[in-house]
């Protein structure tokens, strides 16, 4: 498919409902307002296409953004085109589930997610944490480091507290990820997590949100969750 003619499929797509959301949730101007799930025939069509990909999320429209993440090709991109894409990720669902899902499934994830984590920058920050969330909770154990996660563990503990608001978040997911996810490491993700306790997040004028990882995890387990690996992370 063309890039003009995506740009119409889009559109087409677009629901004024969705849109006054998106734009609520911290979206803005351009855009049509078209639900993920609305999206997977076209992308089912397109399968992986880089360029067409960069075409679309050089537009600044959330849609044709979000897009262009489905039919990226992760490995496609250097680390310069991810650092790239988060700079014009201007809110929080660019760069944890567009961004961050896309590196998810490149061979640089873990490298890349490293120096976001390390960041100033709040999406950055998030969008790190955000993004072995997605790798935990997909690829085996044995790709990662035990002894690297158990320190990230502990940074997230010294650190949640004095974290932006949206990194407060990925962090706070990144605990409840590792005590799922990760076995090896279920007891010490569960016994931060309770350390952390609950993390009160404000946003904007809405009403107070509590976020506690631990709870999170015992759910999980009561469940029978634990080890919950995704078969695929994009849609």
């Amino acid at each position: 498919m063309e890039f003009e003619e995506v740009m119409q499929g889009l559109e087409a797509l677009g629901k004024e409902r969705i849109k006054k959301t998106y734009l609520a949730g911290g979206a803005r101007e351009p855009l049509f307002g078209v639900a993920t799930g609305a999206m997977k025939p076209m992308a089912k069509k397109i399968k992986i296409d880089q360029p067409l990909a960069e075409r679309l999320y050089a537009t600044g429209n959330y849609d044709a953004m979000y897009f262009a993440g489905i039919i990226a090709d992760p490995n496609g991109m250097t680390a310069a085109d991810y650092e790239r894409w988060m700079d014009g990720a201007y809110f929080y669902m660019l760069s944890d589930f567009v961004v961050s899902v896309t590196l998810s499934e490149a061979n640089i994830a873990q490298e890349v997610a490293d120096r976001w984590i390390a960041s100033d920058e709040e999406l950055r920050r998030s969008a790190g944490w955000s993004c072995y969330c997605w790798l935990l909770g997909s690829r085996p154990d044995r790709e990662f480091s035990e002894s690297k996660l158990a320190g990230l563990l502990e940074t997230a503990e010294r650190t949640i507290r004095d974290a932006p608001e949206r990194a407060q978040s990925s962090m706070n997911n990144f605990l409840y990820t590792t005590a799922v996810s990760y076995v090896p490491l279920h007891d010490k993700a569960y016994e931060t997590a309770m350390a952390v306790g609950p993390i009160e997040i404000v946003r904007g004028k809405k009403a107070v949100r509590t976020l506690h990882a631990a709870e999170g995890i015992r759910k999980a387990v009561d469940k029978g969750s634990l080890g919950f690996k995704r078969k695929h992370v994009r849609c």
